[in-house]
């Protein structure tokens, strides 16, 4: 039978991953419903909220699933439940019931989304057994650029023909366009490798990296470097996501910046967001996933020590970009990061309960800021905060790596013993 191509496979988790990520481009329906339909704002965000909140916690639910059925079938119940989510919201509007537009677009979109997420994932890093980093930065990366394209298609469309029929065609569209990434995902032959890897291999160019371990799903959750590799996340997630909630009124508010620049640097994060996920997962091929987390932790140190005392309008957006893009390289080196850790055997049920720090830090980032700066009318002290905990993250970051080189020690000494 003939092998696959793995650049096509690529291509076709990016598709899912391009679909699904129109989740954040949410905000073009926001006005629109509120002013057509007279809706609260309230009413309509949560439903987003909704989505998000399950987003993580539905990945973590349908790990097992996705590996018991496969990426394909996997990514088509994805397909269905975003697709139908998506379209059964303009069916919500059409007939003026923000319940139904609660169970459409948050419930079934927010199954869909978490389930879309992790599908193509596990098997795309068994296809780039050369390149871990740069396959999931690839995946993950047309997750952050998909509201870069549906936000001004949405727009356009919301304009010319109203919200619902938008809704309809998109939902459609989405639908069609997981189909077909969903039609061509599958895993590779067991041991597979592309023939440049064998012959660099064959020649001792390369030498294969073996996993640190080959564990499952339930193995894995009771080693302590599942734990630390979870507490770095969710940290890395709630600094990504609370600089990403209050961007624009921290930047007018603390460097004077206009309304209209800091929409333009809010547009500007979004490609950092998604620059992030491929440039820091193709470094980490060469550097390492352990060394990647902890350069995050350091920028972040050296951003939030700086917020407090930095006037220059260019070097606070500066200072905001690295936060977003380790906030994006984040989600990206996670898979592959598994797969150093825990192997192959069941990534995709190990990626999913890991992915329960997007959910925890999406409800966490937003409300510890919106509470500091009630309380102090300032955001000065939510820099204090988060320095402090980026600095747990970093030696967490520390504690991960003296693990690894514990058990690795621990296998050379069993087989020079061995020997």
């Amino acid at each position: 039978m003939k092998t696959k191509n793995r650049w096509l496979m690529a291509l076709s988790a990016i598709a899912i991953h391009l679909s699904i990520g129109a989740a954040y481009a949410y905000s073009v329906y926001t006005n629109p419903i509120r002013d057509t339909m007279g809706w609260s704002t309230t009413e309509i965000t949560l439903a987003f909220t909704l989505m998000m909140a399950l987003a993580g916690f539905s990945a973590a639910f349908f790990g097992n699933f996705v590996e018991r059925n496969g990426p394909r079938k996997s990514a088509i119940y994805a397909a269905v439940l975003f697709g139908a989510g998506q379209a059964g919201a303009g069916m919500a509007v059409a007939v003026n019931s923000p319940i139904l537009f609660l169970l459409t677009y948050g419930l079934a979109s927010g199954l869909g989304l978490g389930l879309g997420y992790i599908s193509p994932v596990s098997t795309l890093v068994k296809w780039f057994p050369d390149r871990r980093g740069l396959a999931t930065g690839m995946a993950v990366m047309g997750f952050g650029a998909g509201s870069l394209i549906t936000a001004p298609v949405a727009g356009y469309l919301i304009e010319s023909i109203g919200v619902t029929p938008t809704f309809y065609i998109l939902g459609a569209s989405y639908f069609v366009v997981m189909i077909l990434g969903a039609s061509y995902i599958a895993p590779p032959p067991k041991g597979w490798m592309p023939d440049g890897f064998k012959k660099d291999i064959a020649s001792g160019k390369k030498v294969v990296k073996k996993d640190l371990s080959q564990l499952t799903a339930k193995e894995a959750v009771k080693t302590k470097r599942f734990w630390m590799l979870w507490t770095m996340m969710l940290i890395n997630t709630t600094a990504g996501i609370m600089m990403i909630s209050i961007a624009s009124p921290m930047a007018q508010e603390l460097v004077g910046l206009s309304a209209a620049a800091a929409a333009t640097m809010v547009g500007i994060m979004g490609l950092f967001n998604g620059g992030g996920r491929l440039g820091w997962a193709a470094v980490s091929d060469y550097i390492g996933r352990p060394a990647v987390f902890m350069i995050f932790f350091i920028f972040q140190i050296i951003a939030f020590v700086s917020f407090p005392t930095i006037t220059n309008v260019l070097l606070f957006q500066a200072l905001i970009f690295i936060v977003v893009s380790c906030y994006g390289g984040g989600f990206s080196n996670l898979p592959a990061f598994i797969g150093d850790l825990f192997g192959t055997k069941e990534l995709g049920a190990i990626h999913g309960y890991l992915l329960t720090t997007w959910s925890l830090g999406g409800i966490l980032g937003p409300q510890i800021v919106t509470i500091i700066r009630e309380q102090t009318n300032s955001y000065i002290p939510v820099f204090y905060v988060f320095t402090a905990l980026i600095v747990i993250a970093f030696i967490v970051s520390l504690l991960i790596r003296l693990d690894i080189h514990r058990i690795e020690k621990g296998y050379k000494q069993r087989k020079e013993g061995a020997a």
